[in-house]
């Protein structure tokens, strides 16, 4: 699976997530620390749910926490991934509206969990530019700088999620 996680040129966020709206959290597995050292981030109980795009070991959470579990690459995706992706932002939703708090998190929280987050913003009424500025004013400029997401964001991840190969 290749990832963008390698790029130097895409700097470690300054938090290890950050409230996109009430109970929406977006974030990732590394963080720049104080002294601008690369520092791994790992989740115990702070959220009810933690969704995960890539998985690290010892990154967390705590085993009584709700972990789903979905990798892809920061790159092109498959049907059955975007049938992940959109799973993932549906059940997101299902526990925000249980009063539930979320983290959805890949590598440094910019595109994979953007892609996720985004998504479920869409599907609780915000436009896909809507959900793309705001992201990326409450994590950070690079939030969905990977413009194949934006691309997908825009057509509508159910418009691009491609047939599924057929049985035979």
């Amino acid at each position: 699976m290749r990832t963008r996680e390698g790029r130097p040129d895409v700097p470690a966020p300054k938090s290890p997530w950050d409230e996109i709206e009430p109970g929406l959290w977006m974030g990732g597995h590394q963080v720049r620390g104080p002294a601008g050292r690369v520092e791994q981030v790992v989740v115990h109980r702070q959220f009810d749910l933690v969704q995960s795009l890539m998985r690290l070991p010892g990154h967390g959470p705590e085993p009584e926490v709700e972990h789903q579990v979905w990798p892809i690459p920061d790159g092109p995706l498959d049907g059955t991934q975007l049938a992940g992706v959109i799973r993932l932002a549906e059940a997101a939703c299902e526990a925000l509206d249980a009063g539930r708090t979320v983290l959805v998190r890949c590598f440094h929280g910019y595109n994979r969990s953007g892609l996720v987050v985004a998504h479920a913003l869409m599907r609780r009424g915000r436009s896909a530019e809507d959900a793309i500025r705001l992201i990326r004013s409450r994590r950070s400029s690079w939030a969905l700088h990977n413009g194949l997401f934006v691309d997908y964001l825009r057509a509508g991840l159910t418009t691009v999620r491609l047939p599924e190969e057929p049985a035979e």
